[in-house]
């Protein structure tokens, strides 16, 4: 039988020791940032939010994750240098800004480099796109461990285009990444680097006539209510890397690694389907809306590009730009 003096010493005992228990909880629970630029009506926002769900559930809540859309934690390059500052865990952003720490990974910028949709994502299962991420691994240490398709980009103006040389002069919001320059510069345009976030202001107040983006994002931006023309140039076929930062990537055990890597891959092919079912509508969406939407000759744009601007002088490998081509 237990006295009620030794049921007071172990009710004393278990009172000692819940701090302990609680402190030991707070410190197995890691707290992480992921950024992005988009939208939270965007599948990139919405599936970071159930990536970060679903990796708190397969880690029994040792990781909370934070999704922080639409630029809060600072612009595109901001939170690319935030992988190496500290500042964020994980972000979703293109090649492009990647390729400023390791240039040969914006070679899937070059225009024309994907024939359709499929074709980039036979390159996110290639050998050329591991080499290509491991290049960038090994000179920046973070890790990249999805690939979202994000769109094929086309052209909004205000004015009509039909053909290359229509873009004559045109003043055109692209990102501040040289590959974006190719297409617009081919075709005797002005193109103009301004900050996502800034992108609608300066349409509607004349800085630029014209941008360059998917049409979700086109929807998403509310860019349509600025612009009169959709202009399906399709100069580039864009994706977005889910990257993890070298900090996190190296105190992350191996099989906590293969839960980040399993779920983030699983959010990136959901966002796929998302977008690709969206961009079907959204042609006669734009229609409706009042907007002229022109179908164009890409081989005409392609043929201008190829004869202005070849991979090469645009600073990738020609290997890299013919492992691509020779994707099934």
């Amino acid at each position: 039988m237990v006295t009620s003096t030794r049921r007071a010493a172990l009710s004393l005992a278990v009172l000692m020791a819940l701090p302990f228990t609680v402190l030991s909880a707070a410190q197995a629970q890691t707290k992480l940032k992921w950024a992005h630029v988009y939208e939270t009506s965007e599948p990139f926002h919405t599936q970071s939010v159930w990536a970060a769900q679903e990796i708190a559930k397969r880690t029994s809540g040792r990781y909370q994750i934070d999704v922080f859309p639409a630029s809060q934690l600072g612009k595109e390059a901001d939170i690319n240098q935030g992988l190496t500052l500290g500042t964020v865990d994980m972000i979703i952003s293109g090649s492009s800004f990647a390729a400023r720490s390791y240039p040969p990974i914006g070679v899937t910028y070059y225009p024309y480099i994907f024939r359709d949709p499929q074709h980039l994502l036979a390159y996110a299962k290639s050998d050329v796109f591991k080499t290509l991420a491991k290049g960038y691994e090994e000179k920046t240490g973070n890790h990249i461990v999805a690939l979202t398709y994000y769109g094929m980009r086309h052209t909004t103006s205000n004015k009509p285009i039909q053909t290359c040389a229509d873009m004559k002069g045109l003043k055109i919001r692209v990102p501040d990444a040289p590959a974006y320059l190719a297409m617009p510069k081919a075709c005797g345009a002005n193109p103009t680097p301004i900050a996502f976030a800034e992108v609608y202001l300066a349409l509607q107040n004349g800085t630029v006539d014209a941008q360059e983006n998917p049409l979700t994002t086109i929807e998403a931006k509310k860019f349509f209510e600025v612009q009169k023309q959709i202009v399906l140039t399709g100069h580039i076929i864009d994706s977005l890397n889910t990257i993890i930062s070298k900090s996190l990537w190296a105190k992350l055990s191996p099989e906590d690694r293969q839960i980040f890597t399993e779920v983030t891959q699983e959010a990136a092919a959901r966002s796929t389907t998302e977008i690709q079912a969206k961009e079907k509508e959204l042609v006669e969406f734009f229609r409706q809306k009042g907007l002229t939407v022109t179908e164009v000759d890409k081989a005409v744009f392609k043929d201008a590009v190829m004869k202005a601007v070849t991979p090469e002088s645009a600073g990738y490998r020609k290997s890299d730009w013919e492992a691509i081509q020779a994707l099934q």
